[in-house]
């Protein structure tokens, strides 16, 4: 072997040894401290609601969520943050600004931060100079103001979404630049101007979605130099709109594209020769052509016989034009014979037969007719549809009874394969009939109509169905017995109407086996009564947000089985019955928001089960009784805005679910089991509590909620010190004990607390110093000391010195950044407050009496 094929090789070997090193994790590699730093600096201007950037806070940020990281250089690759907001159930939303600080990312090649709420912020000009950055999604982020021209320099990207903000202004011309761009969705913003020609030289875009609301003028040609593209969206919804232009021949070009869509084009009705050239595209699947105005005019011109898509047309969207006759679907079963998606809503259609529908019958499983003119007798021509899974007939003109609409749509092969119906906002009459003929039937909506009387007993509903509406009519009495039946019944909304039949016989007519999958009942304007021992194999109950009165019923203890009993917001007075101290497997027991009173019962402690307790806004009264230290699975405590009083027991260390490091896995969906017949059958369910989550109220459900560590003891009476002993709770995420009467200091080791996002001490009694531990909680996002006696400089520390300085007002005797009061020598430079830990001695005794002593001098 030569001298120079040995180096190569001795090189090439001590390489290998190096990457296998990195691959079996044998050499640790941990994240550059200059990028760890930017990441903390970009954590400290976000307002993290929900906990997202909690895991930021060990050594390691190659191991935080969202961060990924090289194997080889330990350079940051990518930030991957999408929110869910405004739908931040599970998951949640970040907030605040992005901080400048991400430019020391300098390898970064995927960002991902959408439907997070950055408030009509400009989308910072710095992400232009990320020249790796080959994802960038912003979309659904709440940005304002005109799209950064910088965003043309990112030469590598191949993915950029700013859809749904509240972009202005026009395309910048450096996109032009974006050479390797497959991707790019600009939707749902106030872009104007003309649709760009010099799109038409992204060579490499497979997916462009232009519909915005101010576009305008004609279509560029050019955009038919895109031969890649296989999703194409355009659109301009408000002004004069856009127009196609030659024909739309430069479409003949997009042989590979799939999905077309033109919203708000203005001169579609002029000519069908668009129409041609886009019957003849192999590949299209998915075709919208939706507010173009086209009319019976446009059917009469074009000529069918010419006119044949490829059977790979699917789904076709004509909604929000102005066609009037049957003519619409022989047409379109003219031109496609594979159609399973057909939407006609917001026309002016009347009158079809069966016989319009031609081949399309055969293939169409879902057809919305919402918001036209049709009539009771319009309902046969659909009865042969065999292939119908989902008809939508909302805002149309029936006036009929309903067993006279429901026996039109039954006389053919329909009432076998339908399994959406909604006859919503009609003005249909009558009252409900049997509709168990539909023998496939899962969601049924009739809610919006005329309908009235009493619900005939012996009237069925379909085994299949899962979600039944008849809310908002005019039906009085009770419900039949029958429909107890429907084991599939998932939700029953029967509110606002005449219902004067009591609760109890309500509930027993549900007691068949519909009792073992309803989960969602919904009942206005009711008393709760001792209506429950028929039901005592209930697992989950929700009469939340109605308006029942009276006491909690002493029978709701023979529900041996309860798992989850949710009375929030209703008017619910006394206190809680001592019954349901026989419900030992509760894992949630909600009743905040009602006018409940008394003490906190000391039997709660025996729920071993119990995860989840919540009696906030409500008028208990008495002090908070040592059992419920007992409660070992406890994760959520909040007995917030209520009259307790009396000391925070040191017994509060015993909660041990919350000394435990939260987890995601197998956690957060319950279940239960129960027999049908010989089986043994598992039912999920889901748990969900209204909490105040870092001064806002949200809605936390399953994943979210059991991830979730908190105490909220806010808005009380509560005294003393605050127990030494809560540093024990390492697992705790969140920590609410303002607005009380706690004196002394702020325990010292409170930085044990590792987990803890929220801390909110304010408007209490707390003196002394700031402990310097508290600058350890480097997950800390939302800290409020405000309106304390503390004194002393702030502790040194990234979080504590990111919060603004309304954390700390009202402290007279506190000093150094973020206030503009400076210190010497860890004391304030001006005089000393009079109301300082020296003078203030004490003003509020055991029996909740106040005074103040003040020294003489």
């Amino acid at each position: 072997m030569s001298t120079t094929n040995l180096v190569r090789f001795i090189l090439m070997m001590f390489m290998l040894c190096v990457v296998s090193q990195v691959v079996d994790g044998e050499q640790e590699m941990r994240c550059l401290p200059k990028e760890r730093e930017a990441l903390l600096q970009f954590k400290a201007a976000i307002v993290d609601h929900y906990g997202m950037l909690s895991s930021w806070t060990t050594p390691d940020c190659c191991l935080w969520q969202g961060i990924r990281c090289s194997n080889l250089t330990a350079h940051i690759l990518s930030l991957h943050l999408p929110g869910e907001y405004p739908n931040f159930i599970q998951t949640g939303y970040i907030s605040g600004e992005i901080h400048q600080s991400l430019t020391e990312l300098p390898q970064l090649q995927y960002v991902n931060l959408s439907s997070n709420y950055f408030g009509y912020k400009k989308i910072p000009e710095f992400f232009g100079s990320f020249r790796y950055l080959k994802y960038l999604d912003l979309s659904s982020c709440g940005f304002g103001g005109e799209i950064p021209r910088q965003l043309g320099s990112l030469s590598n990207l191949k993915y950029l979404n700013l859809a749904s903000n509240s972009l202005n202004g026009s395309i910048p011309g450096q996109f032009g630049n974006l050479s390797k761009l497959q991707h790019l969705d600009l939707w749902h913003n106030f872009l104007e101007a003309n649709i760009p020609s010099f799109l038409g030289n992204l060579s490499q875009l497979q997916h462009l979605r232009l519909s915005c609301y101010y576009f305008e003028g004609n279509i560029p040609s050019q955009l038919g130099n895109l031969t890649k593209l296989e999703q194409l969206y355009l659109g301009g919804y408000l002004g004069g709109g856009i127009k196609i232009e030659d024909g739309g021949q430069w479409l003949s070009n997009l042989l590979s594209l799939t999905h077309f869509s033109l919203v708000s084009v203005s001169n579609l009705d002029r000519s069908y020769s668009w129409l041609k050239v886009i019957t003849k595209l192999p590949e299209l699947r998915e075709l919208s052509l939706v507010g173009c105005s086209l009319s019976d005019h446009f059917i009469l011109l074009s000529k069918p016989s010419k006119l044949n898509f490829s059977t790979s047309l699917s789904v076709l969207d004509l909604s929000q034009n102005t066609f009037t006759s049957p003519m619409v679907l022989q047409w379109v079963s003219n031109i496609t014979s594979n159609l399973v998606e057909l939407d006609l809503s917001a026309n002016h259609l009347e009158g079809f037969t069966s016989s319009d529908f031609g081949m399309v019958k055969n293939s169409l499983r879902r057809l919305d007719l919402s918001s036209n003119n049709f009539k009771a007798k319009d309902l046969k021509s659909f009865t042969n549809i065999c292939t119908l899974h989902s008809l939508y007939l909302s805002s149309n003109k029936f006036t009929e009874d309903l067993p006279s609409i429901l026996s039109n749509l039954s006389s053919g092969c329909v009432r076998h394969s339908l399994q959406e119906l909604d006859l919503s906002l009609n003005h249909i009459v009558g009252t409900l009939s049997d509709i168990s003929v539909f023998s496939s039937l899962k969601t049924l909506f009739l809610q919006i109509n005329r309908l009235s009387g009493r619900i005939p007993e012996g009237v069925k509903l379909p085994s299949t169905l899962e979600d039944l509406s008849i809310s908002e009519n005019f039906f009085k009495g009770g419900i039949p017995k029958s429909f107890g039946n429907a084991c599939a019944l998932h939700s029953f909304d029967m509110s606002a109407n005449n219902l004067n039949v009591e609760l109890p016989t309500i509930i027993s007519h549900l007691s068949g086996c519909a009792r073992y999958s309803l989960q969602e009942l919904y009942l206005h304007m009711n008393k709760i009564t001792d209506c429950w021992r028929q039901l005592n194999k209930l697992v989950y109950l929700d009469l939340s947000h109605n308006n029942f009165s009276g006491k909690i019923p002493m029978s709701m203890g023979s529900l041996l089985d309860l798992q989850a009993l949710f009375l929030r917001n209703n008017n619910l007075v006394e206190g809680i019955p001592f019954s349901l101290r026989n419900c030992t497997e509760l894992v949630m027991l909600d009743m905040s928001e009602n006018k409940l009173s008394g003490s906190i019962p000391d039997w709660i402690g025996t729920k071993e089960e119990l995860q989840i307790l919540s009696l906030g806004k409500n008028q208990f009264f008495g002090s908070l009784p040592l059992e419920v230290c007992c409660l070992r699975s406890i994760q959520v405590l909040d007995l917030s805005i209520n009259n307790l009083s009396g000391k925070i027991p040191k017994c509060i260390k015993d909660l041990t679910s919350m000394t435990q490091t939260p987890s995601s896995i197998d956690y957060g969906y319950h279940s239960y089991f129960f027999k049908i017949g010989v089986f043994d059958t598992s039912m999920t369910y889901d748990l969900s509590a209204l909490l105040t989550w870092k001064g806002l109220e949200q809605m936390f459900m399953n994943k979210g909620l059991s991830l979730l560590k908190l105490i909220d003891l806010s808005s009380n009476h509560f005294s003393g010190e605050i127990p030494v002993e809560i540093e024990k709770l390492s697992g705790l995420i969140s920590l609410n004990l303002s607005r009380n009467n706690l004196i002394g200091k702020i325990p010292s080791n409170i930085g044990k607390l590792a987990s803890l996002n929220s801390l909110d001490l304010s408007r209490n009694w707390l003196v002394g110093s700031i402990p310097p531990s508290l600058a350890q909680l480097y997950g800390l996002g939302v800290l409020d000391l405000s309106h304390n006696h503390l004194s002393g400089k702030i502790p040194t520390g990234t979080q504590l010195q990111s919060f603004n300085k309304s954390s700390y007002e009202n402290n007279l005797d506190l000093c150094g950044p973020p206030l503009e009061r400076l210190c010497i020598d860890g004391k304030l430079t001006q005089g000393p407050n009079p109301f300082s830990e020296k003078v203030f001695k004490m003003f509020i005794n055991e029996d909740r009496n106040f005074f103040l002593v003040l020294d003489a001098d």
